[in-house]
C-alpha cells in the first residue's frame, strides 16, 4: 500500500506569550518574554522564584464548570488548545466517521498540580483519608487524550505518548505514522504541561537544573549564552490538526505545512544529561531527514531544544554540526524557549506551531537574551539573535531531547 502524505490543516496554542496562536507568534517574533516572579505558590523559600506562568487564562471560554471542576490544568490546557485547533483547520466532525479521527496527546508529568494539593490535603488532615473521587482521573496521563475525545465524539485511535521533555515531538509522529499507513485520516495531536508546583520546582532546583537568575527573571532563559544557567520552567499547550493530505485538498483545507519526516532514537548515556557528543540527536537527525529524502542543505530553519542548560546546548550544537556542518550557508538557528519557558512535555508541540508558522510567514523567531555566545560554539553558525529574520523557509527542523535518553525530531516543509 502506498503511504499517504500527512498535513497540518490546524493549529492551537496556549503558551507564557499568549493564548491562541496569534498572540503566540506576534510576541515570540517581537521578542517578547514570558518570565515573571511566580504566583502559583508563595516560592519565597525556594532557590528559583521565577518561571513562564499562563496569563490570564480562562477555562470557561472552552470548558463548563463541571468540566473544569473534573480536570486537572494539563488537561485543561489540552482541551484549550485542542479546540482552537479544530477551529482553525475548519473540520466538519460530523461528516467524518468518529472511527477515523485520533487522538495521540502527549504530557511528560500529568497531573501534577492534582497529585500535589490532593497529597497534602491529606497529610495535613488528622481525620480518616478522604480523596475527591476524581483525583485519579485528574492526575493520571492519559487523561487529555480520554477528554479530548469525549469532548468532541472522536472514537479512532486514542492514548498518550510520554517521553520527557520529547513528548510533543513523540506524539506528533505517532499520529503523522497511524496517517501514513492509513489508519487513520485525520488526528488531533500536541501536548500540555501544568508542571509549576512546589514539588516539581523543588525537583528541578536539587538537580540544579533551573536558572536562579531572580533578579531578572525576563533575563534568566539565555540559550548559546556564555552566563546561561539553567532553564526556566514552562507551563501551556500546543496543538495540531494532521491530516491525510488528499482528504484535505478534497475538502478545500487551508494547508499549512506538510510533515515530512520524524524519528527517534536513544543516547542510552544517563537518565538526565544529553550525549555529550550528540550521537543519539544526530542520528535522529540524519534519519528523519532520510525519510523526508531531503539533504541537510535543504532545511531553511532549526527551532533547537536548547533549554539554557551549560551542558545540553553543546551537545546539541555538536549534532547539529555534525550534520550540517559548522558554516551551513542557509541554516538559520534560534531557540524560542529563551521566550517560552521550557514547556517540558509541551515543548515540542508549541515549537512544533512556531516552526510551521515559520514556514507559513517567511519569519524565523529570534533567541533573546543571547548577548554573548559560547565561545565553543562555531562562529559559522547563523544563531538568530535579538530581533526576528525575514527569510524564506521552506523546510523547518524541530529538535526535542527528553531525560531517559529520548531524541524525537520532526521536519515540516511547504507544500
Amino acid at each position: 500500500m502506498k503511504e499517504k502524505r500527512v498535513v497540518v490543516t490546524g493549529l492551537g496554542a496556549l503558551t507564557p506569550l499568549g493564548n491562541s496562536v496569534e498572540d503566540f507568534w506576534n510576541n515570540a517574533i517581537a521578542g517578547t518574554s514570558g518570565a515573571a516572579p511566580i504566583t502559583r505558590f508563595d516560592a519565597e523559600l525556594f532557590k528559583t522564584r521565577l518561571a513562564c506562568e499562563l496569563k490570564n487564562f480562562e477555562p470557561q471560554k472552552y470548558l463548563d464548570r463541571k468540566e473544569i471542576k473534573r480536570t486537572d490544568l494539563f488537561s485543561q490546557y489540552a482541551l484549550y488548545a485542542a479546540s482552537e485547533a479544530l477551529e482553525d483547520s475548519g473540520l466538519d466532525l460530523d461528516s467524518l466517521s468518529p472511527f477515523d479521527i485520533g487522538v495521540i496527546w502527549g504530557t511528560g508529568q500529568g497531573g501534577m498540580h492534582t497529585f500535589e494539593e490532593e497529597f497534602k490535603n491529606y497529610v495535613q488532615s488528622n481525620k480518616p483519608p478522604r480523596f475527591n473521587p476524581f483525583f485519579v482521573p485528574k492526575f493520571i496521563a492519559n487523561m487529555a487524550s480520554g477528554m479530548i475525545s469525549i469532548k468532541f465524539g472522536i472514537m479512532g485511535i486514542n492514548y498518550t505518548a510520554v517521553s520527557a521533555c520529547a513528548t510533543g515531538n513523540s506524539a506528533i509522529m505517532d499520529a503523522y505514522n497511524y496517517i501514513k499507513m492509513g489508519k487513520a485520516k485525520v488526528f488531533i495531536t500536541g501536548g500540555s504541561e501544568a508542571p509549576i508546583t512546589e514539588a516539581s520546582v523543588a525537583g528541578f532546583n536539587a538537580m540544579r537544573a533551573m536558572s536562579t537568575r531572580n533578579d531578572a527573571p525576563e533575563e534568566a532563559s539565555r540559550p548559546f549564552d556564555t552566563e546561561r544557567d539553567g532553564f526556566v520552567m514552562g507551563e501551556g499547550s500546543g496543538a495540531l490538526i494532521l491530516e491525510d493530505y488528499e482528504h484535505a485538498r478534497k475538502r478545500g483545507a487551508t494547508i499549512y505545512a506538510e510533515v515530512a519526516g520524524a524519528s527517534m532514537t536513544a543516547d542510552a548515556y544517563h537518565i538526565s544529561a544529553t550525549h555529550p557528543e550528540g550521537l543519539g540527536a544526530s542520528k535522529a537527525i540524519e534519519l528523519a531527514l532520510h525519510e523526508a529524502e531531503l539533504e541537510p542543505e535543504d532545511v531553511d530553519y532549526v527551532n533547537t531544544h536548547a533549554t539554557s542548560t551549560p551542558v545540553g546546548d553543546l551537545s546539541e550544537i555538536k549534532a547539529i554540526t555534525k550534520i550540517f556542518g559548522e558554516k551551513p550557508e542557509n541554516l538559520a538557528i534560534s531557540a524560542s524557549k529563551s521566550m517560552t519557558g521550557h514547556l517540558l512535555g509541551a515543548a515540542g508541540a508549541i515549537e512544533a506551531v512556531l516552526s510551521i508558522k515559520a514556514i507559513d510567514e517567511g519569519v524565523v523567531p529570534p533567541t533573546i537574551n543571547t548577548s554573548s555566545i559560547d565561545e565553543t560554539i562555531p562562529k559559522g553558525l547563523n544563531i538568530i539573535t535579538g530581533e526576528a529574520l525575514q527569510k524564506n523557509v521552506d523546510v523547518a527542523l524541530s529538535n526535542t531531547f527528553g531525560f531517559g535518553g529520548h531524541n524525537a525530531i520532526s521536519i515540516f516543509k511547504k507544500v
